[in-house]
């Protein structure tokens, strides 16, 4: 079973911002200020639990983050950027060191994002989904 120790720190890093940066995304392609907290709490909701209770110990690690990775002046192109650019190390280096990993890693991304597109309630936004969309494909998920 892989675990942190399996990976060097700049791929460490780029997995837990993959994820980070996936919520960041679908936050900031639909900005709206108010909405902005709740976005907020609903990643750090989503992490917590994944923290807790994700299907394995390489998933509870990941989740462990504090911090997004981003600053406050982060441009929605700077979110997407490195988030994408994130997203390509981190499943390069899972399918390298821990491919058994890969899928836990994807729905791991994928339920962070989605925790932070629902978190406004009233439907996802067409630019959310749009965002959704673009981790979808870097992820290689249908």
């Amino acid at each position: 079973m892989a675990t942190k120790a399996d990976f060097t720190e700049e791929e460490w890093k780029a997995l837990q911002k993959g994820v980070t940066g996936a919520g960041m995304l679908v936050s900031v392609s639909d900005r709206d200020f108010t909405d902005s907290f709740g976005e907020a709490s609903a990643l750090a909701k989503a992490l917590a639990a994944q923290h807790q209770s994700g299907p394995t110990e390489l998933v509870r690690e990941i989740a462990g983050i504090r911090g997004t990775g981003f600053g406050i002046t982060s441009s929605p192109a700077e979110v997407e950027s490195e988030t994408l650019a994130a997203l390509d190390v981190a499943t390069e280096a899972l399918a390298a060191k821990a491919p058994d990993e890969a899928g836990n890693y994807r729905q791991l991304v994928l339920d962070i994002a989605d925790a932070v597109a629902e978190a406004k309630g009233g439907g996802v936004s067409e630019a959310e989904t749009g965002a959704l969309e673009k981790i979808k494909t870097k992820l290689g998920t249908p």
